[in-house]
């Protein structure tokens, strides 16, 4: 699986990118293998006395095919935006999102998306829940619910394809919600705190998960997050948002192998990560 390897312990500037620094032949070859390319992106929003206020950027930024991105940074930054920017859910107000080579002006096809919540309807069974995203893109069903079958099996629920959400445990529940964002075969996914209601030890279990997941499917991966460890036990690279209006802190390459088990966050090398990202907090007055 690559790793993001733009970039090695760069720190970023208000409008950061991870080709900023490189040769000029350098970048437009990252731009040419690159999942998603963000120049000088911006999100604006009205407020009711006809002002406005800026919630994100500007940010520039390039993530590489296969590579996996965690973001942290304080509450109200703008993280779950990027990532609403990033898919074409919400309009900018300026700046340029390509995905795959492609301009990004509606909700891309080529995105999976998977929220807090999992956002399953109680009425479905596992599987159909699943299928739900080629019923709606008009895909071929009776190919999709075998793949759908497979991707149960992939996240470890192959023997509940047909059990309800209510007899599911929530990180069960989650599972289902990564199959499900991945029945069309996007080639990136974009996580919005996935894990974040579950408990210490069910979240250990499904950090474990996505890692094998990812290394599995091989798809480049956006991961909202509030914790720091988490965020660089799946990264391959961090990137560190400031206070309002977000921007990039720092982007951190984190250089630890990719066969990852939970012992790794016991070792020096993950230690020094922590102490430099947290110190970045420190610096822009985040704690």
């Amino acid at each position: 699986m690559p790793a993001m390897s733009i970039v090695r312990d760069t720190s970023f500037s208000q409008e950061a990118s991870t080709h900023l620094n490189q040769p000029k032949a350098d970048a437009a070859g990252a731009a040419a293998t690159a999942a998603i390319v963000v120049e000088a992106l911006e999100k604006t929003y009205a407020t009711h006395d006809g002002g406005k206020v800026q919630a994100l950027g500007p940010i520039s930024v390039t993530v590489p095919q296969g590579g996996f991105m965690t973001i942290v940074g304080p509450s109200g930054c703008g993280k779950s935006t990027l990532l609403k920017l990033l898919s074409g859910l919400i309009p900018r107000s300026a700046g340029s999102i390509k995905v795959n080579g492609e301009e990004v002006h509606e909700p891309h096809r080529d995105i999976g998306m998977v929220f807090q919540s999992p956002v399953l309807l109680p009425w479905k069974t596992a599987i159909d829940n699943v299928l739900l995203p080629a019923k709606v893109l008009g895909l071929d069903m009776a190919a999709s619910r075998v793949r759908a079958q497979e991707l149960l099996e992939m996240v470890g629920l192959a023997d509940f394809a047909g059990r309800y959400p209510s007899e599911l445990s929530g990180g069960m529940q989650q599972r289902v919600a990564i199959a499900r964002s991945l029945i069309h075969d996007p080639s990136i996914l974009m996580m919005d705190e996935p894990f974040g209601a579950l408990d210490a030890m069910t979240r250990e279990v499904m950090n474990l998960e996505l890692l094998r997941i990812w290394r599995k499917a091989g798809k480049t991966i956006l991961f909202v997050t509030h914790s720091i460890p988490e965020a660089i036990f799946l990264g391959t690279h961090v990137m560190v948002l400031s206070n309002r209006p977000g921007r990039i802190a720092d982007l951190v390459a984190v250089d630890l192998p990719l066969e990852r088990g939970l012992d790794i966050m016991s070792t020096d090398a993950f230690g020094v990560f922590s102490k430099r990202i947290r110190s970045q907090f420190n610096t822009q007055g985040f704690i």
